[in-house]
């Protein structure tokens, strides 16, 4: 029977997994340029109230070194209109919260502009900043401002450029693999599972094991996108290894996947109404689906696996049927089950061949 993974497995999972690992990383060397840029804006340029420099510092460094441009040109940007909102109004109205007030609604509204959307939001913290620190008008304070923001975009893009360059295309193909393991898992445990009788709770460990599988998938699409975009400016594409395929070719293995895991939901659900509806399978037709599930899973799982190869069994399976005498009321089932397999193995096999050729 299907047991669901204890806290500590569940915890080790999430700390094995290559989009965690990656997380971990961006934080540590987020931190990173936020000394840095602190540093650097005390110690060398000697600003009275260095904040924004690793402020902004800690918002440059992304998921690739292409992001960590395109958002910290934003952020300057972002972070100028911001200063100049926080100096030019008390200048014209006084300081007080109406001023305050103009501020922040006129900077929420800058936000919105297509260019800076990303980083809009810059604009209007800025401002608060800087009106609740230091509202004078006083032009040494507007450039210290200036010089924290570009100090701090400057030091998080080059961390993100000089400490360990985000390279993620490995990573993405690791992932997608892990979703192929995943799936042929799942579909061994079922087996496993439809031998013997079975109940509603192990039919809910199924569907949330499929929940699961969709999860990874939407994370996956992002890896995948993640590491094409991590190739560009990134001087580790010179001399390594890691070399992002095909895009087509990705986003074709995810479409098929994501099919293959709705067949295997469509299956778990159909097996689940059998069983409130107290419907006995035949124990030849029982055993022998059970054990092409098992190595469809088998060879789904494992990266030599020829999955095409047992479509010839399936159809075997389902002309024996035609020519057994069975109860109307199981044909529905039978006929769907068979079908599903048929579709998982035509979906995920041409996916698991192509996934062989690069092992």
């Amino acid at each position: 029977m299907t047991t669901s993974p204890s806290a500590w497995q569940r915890l080790t999972e999430t700390l094995n997994r290559p989009t965690t690992q990656a997380d971990l990383l961006q934080i540590l060397k987020s931190v990173l340029a936020a000394m840095i840029a602190w540093l650097l804006a005390v110690n060398v340029f000697e600003l009275a109230q260095p904040f924004l420099a690793p402020w902004t510092a800690l918002m440059t460094v992304h998921a690739t070194i292409h992001r960590s441009l395109s958002r910290g040109m934003q952020i300057v940007l972002a972070t100028l209109l911001g200063v100049g909102l926080a100096y030019g109004f008390p200048f014209f109205f006084g300081m007080g919260v109406g001023t305050l007030g103009m501020v922040l609604l006129i900077g929420l509204l800058l936000s919105r502009i297509g260019y800076i959307r990303d980083e809009g939001i810059v604009v209007a913290t800025t401002a608060l900043f800087v009106l609740t620190t230091n509202w004078r008008v006083d032009e040494t304070m507007l450039l210290d401002r200036v010089l924290d923001t570009l100090a701090g975009v400057v030091i998080g893009v080059l961390v993100n450029v000089l400490v360990v360059p985000p390279l993620n295309t490995q990573m993405a193909e690791q992932y997608v693999e892990g979703i192929d393991r995943g799936l042929g898992r799942l579909l061994m445990d079922l087996a496993e599972d439809a031998r013997r009788p079975w109940t509603d709770e192990d039919s809910s460990v199924w569907v949330d094991r499929t929940r699961k599988l969709d999860d990874d998938l939407d994370n996956a699409w992002e890896l995948v996108r993640e590491a094409q975009e991590s190739v560009r400016w990134n001087p580790r594409r010179r001399w390594s290894q890691e070399a992002i395929g095909d895009p087509a070719e990705y986003e074709l293995t995810l479409v098929r996947l994501e099919e293959g895991i709705a067949q295997t939901r469509s299956m778990v659900r159909l097996i689940h109404e059998s069983t409130v509806d107290a419907v006995e399978w035949d124990d030849y037709f029982a055993e022998r689906w059970c054990d092409l599930l098992e190595e469809v899973g088998r060879r789904i799982s494992e990266p030599e696996g020829d999955l095409a190869a047992l479509t010839d069994e399936v159809r075997a399976l389902a002309k024996e049927l035609a020519e057994r005498r069975m109860s109307d009321v199981l044909w529905p089932i039978y006929g769907t089950l068979v079908s599903a397999l048929l579709n998982i193995i035509r979906i995920v096999g041409n996916e698991a061949g192509s996934r062989a050729a690069r092992a």
